[in-house]
């Protein structure tokens, strides 16, 4: 790594402007001084990086589930593989890794085993673009907004092609449910999104956490900043399956909907892919409305807030995502799985008539200046 490389990186760390340094600049930067290797090591360290992310946001996040669900029924959840069952969703995926992998006879093979892949891809592209701190991310895009909206909807595809290839009636059955229910709470999530984009002033992910130094948009957005965030959460709850929208897979009604005639390894995908969205969207909700890796302040100085800059960004990129985590998780405790009529009413007629009302309400608080601060691109 080079002086000047090293000098940008420890501005970025310390300096209270924050200044994101992403593993592709630095590899652009490497290669431009026809440094070879560290450009490799760049990107080897990001493939790395990826794939040790992946694999202990899922494993961490099932056993999280399992102590969680097990706290609010009471109970102690898994406590004999390892300690406090640390080890129990290690455990269970080698068992799904030696478990038969069964295709139905008349399924369509080549797509029956490519849904999974594509449910964990969309997944693993947005991964790529989120700001974990100022000196970790892999890309910064200058419409990340726009590009996690996109990959995030190909995610369906997935879910699409697993019940139809399946040859499955309860399979298919899921799947429609799934497309409906995706591609209709998408409309709300991308209209909460854009609240904040009319703030910012950018669809870039890294621009939107720089422009909440002096405020997360929760807060500073005089109320549809909040709003927004409502709607978001639940949309996205609605987008990844998740209790009490989880029809798709509803054990009920559909055995286990589109998923049904899967085993084994490819099971495990669309497991794994379930935990690592919620993951996602709640690291989306962090970085727009929560300020991402930004500490939080109070005011414009004073020993509290030098306290807040002594924790790392990650770690505040981290905690807050947990929290929203945590959040979703609260929901599949507290209600019931709703019906197909109510969740299609509960985004046409109630989240979708706020949300445009809401961003018409930002529209024009950017508009015409009804705000006691200063908003200005990055």
């Amino acid at each position: 790594m080079t002086m000047p490389t090293m000098t940008c990186l420890t501005l970025a760390a310390t300096q209270g402007a924050f200044k994101t340094v992403t593993v592709s600049e630095r590899t652009a930067q490497a290669l431009a001084d026809g440094s070879w290797i560290p450009a490799l090591a760049y990107i080897a360290a990001a493939l790395a990086g990826l794939g040790a992310l992946l694999t202990l946001v899922g494993l961490l996040l099932i056993y999280a589930e399992r102590k969680i669900a097990a706290h609010f029924q009471c109970r102690v959840g898994p406590m004999r593989v390892g300690w406090h069952g640390i080890l129990q969703t290690v455990a269970d995926a080698i068992k799904l890794l030696l478990k038969e992998d069964v295709i139905p006879e008349r399924a369509d093979k080549a797509m029956h085993l490519l849904a999974p892949f594509l449910s964990m891809l969309a997944t693993v592209m947005v991964l790529g673009v989120l700001p974990y701190s100022p000196i970790l991310q892999i890309t910064d895009i200058n419409i990340g907004v726009l590009y996690v909206t996109a990959v995030s909807g190909f995610g369906v595809m997935g879910i699409l092609l697993g019940g139809w290839s399946s040859n499955n009636k309860w399979s298919m059955v899921g799947a429609m449910r799934a497309g409906a229910q995706i591609i209709s709470y998408e409309i709300s999530a991308t209209l909460a999104l854009l609240v904040v984009v009319l703030f910012s002033g950018s669809l870039s992910l890294a621009e939107i956490v720089q422009s909440q130094d002096a405020g997360w948009w929760i807060w500073r957005a005089h109320g549809v900043g909040l709003v927004a965030f409502i709607i978001f959460v639940i949309a996205v709850t609605a987008e990844i399956n998740r209790t009490p929208f989880d029809i798709p897979e509803g054990e009920s009604e559909l055995a286990a909907g589109f998923h049904t005639e899967y085993s084994g390894l490819r099971f495990s995908f669309f497991f794994l892919a379930e935990f690592i969205n919620m993951f996602v969207v709640s690291a989306m909700a962090a970085t727009l409305f929560l300020g991402g890796w930004m500490p939080f302040h109070i005011g414009t100085g004073g020993a509290f807030n030098g306290a807040m800059d002594l924790i790392p960004p990650v770690l505040w990129f981290f905690g807050k995502t947990s929290l929203v985590v945590f959040v979703i998780m609260w929901f599949r405790w507290t209600f019931p799985r709703l019906r197909v009529d109510q969740l299609m009413y509960l985004e046409w007629k109630v989240l979708l008539p706020i949300g445009f009302a809401n961003l018409f309400a930002a529209a024009l608080v950017v508009l015409y200046n009804l705000y006691p601060f200063a908003i200005t691109a990055p």
